[in-house]
């Protein structure tokens, strides 16, 4: 309550990170200095369980206030300026199924399946086989019950487990928005989990927040919001796929069509603000506004980027020639 801001949050906080950067550049002392002093919490299994639980388990009357109805809580992708956050949503799960060359009845495991939204579309619209794999309780409970609404119960097993526990191979893996929380010193370990569930002819991708360079996250946003989060470069990415020759085919940036889902995220989260104060207090109804405004902010200044990559077992010679798949 020292600060407020008056008039448009995002385009301030677009101003401050401009300014951080210029004072404190990449590679400048400054920036070492400050990046040896909020170092992200551990992502052990044990401690996962308890970063995940602080921020994914406030509640899913919460995020049900401003997420879209599928409770998609990672970003959306835009085919067209006007689309809405609902339509959005509902074309980045098919993107993603699309770059995975889903087909009927065969086998997908998840890493990190949050609500269930992808995992719940994968089996109603491509007719998949799904085993989705998530640490957070709340949302397990929740995704269980929209997949028997959905009809897919027999085709999706949400297994409320870690991702190092995934067993079996699979036409395809995906993670959508989990690698933020694994930690760079366990990237090798996800990328023989990976390697280990691919078949051979299999695709998998990674959906991520990423950076342009290696970076530790906002002291801040690691003290109050993600714990233990750390969004990596692609010079870090690469720790998952080089250790196990997987095959890089594809890296897709969609900053800014992050910005304009956190801005989405953000209209709708304000215009419920007083339910959220009558849930936690100011405090938090506070944090949560300088959350989403400064997630679109670091977005659109280019702070923050938006990574997609789809890979393979080296030797697979069925790849797509063209991406004529993605559009078509």
């Amino acid at each position: 309550g020292v600060l407020r801001i008056e008039g448009d949050l995002i385009r301030a906080m677009e101003t401050l990170y401009a300014g951080t950067r210029r004072s404190m550049p990449p590679g400048s002392a400054k920036r070492r200095l400050s990046e040896l002093m909020n170092l992200p919490r551990r992502n052990s299994k044990r401690d996962s369980l308890n970063n995940i639980h602080h921020h994914y388990d406030l509640g899913n009357d919460f995020y049900r206030l401003w997420l879209d109805p599928n409770m998609v809580y990672t970003c959306a992708y835009y085919p067209r300026p006007d689309a809405t956050l609902e339509e959005a949503q509902v074309a980045k799960l098919d993107h993603v199924c699309k770059k995975l060359q889903l087909s009927p009845g065969q086998h997908v495991v998840e890493a990190g399946c949050g609500w269930g939204a992808l995992a719940i579309h994968m089996a109603k619209h491509y007719g998949v086989h799904v085993h989705a794999y998530n640490i957070s309780h709340q949302q397990i409970v929740f995704a269980r019950e929209r997949a028997i609404q959905a009809g897919v119960a027999d085709q999706v097993t949400f297994v409320e487990d870690d991702y190092r526990n995934i067993r079996g191979q699979f036409n395809a893996f995906v993670s959508v928005g989990m690698l933020e929380h694994v930690g760079v010193n366990n990237y090798r370990e996800l990328g023989k989990v990976a390697s280990n569930a691919l078949m051979d002819g299999g695709r998998g991708l990674i959906h991520t927040i990423g950076r342009n360079s290696p970076a530790g996250n906002n002291a801040w946003i690691e003290r109050r919001i993600f714990p233990g989060s750390r969004p990596p470069s692609l010079s870090e990415m690469t720790k998952i796929f080089e250790p196990h020759e997987l095959a890089v085919l594809d890296v897709e940036n969609l900053r800014l069509h992050y910005g304009k889902t956190c801005e989405a995220w953000l209209r709708r989260y304000q215009s419920a603000i007083d339910t959220v104060r009558e849930m936690y207090d100011e405090q938090f109804a506070r944090a949560w506004s300088l959350y989403l405004a400064g997630s679109a902010a670091a977005f659109t200044s280019g702070s923050l980027q938006l990574f997609q990559v789809v890979f393979s077992q080296p030797q697979d010679n069925t790849v797509p020639m063209t991406r004529e798949h993605l559009y078509s």
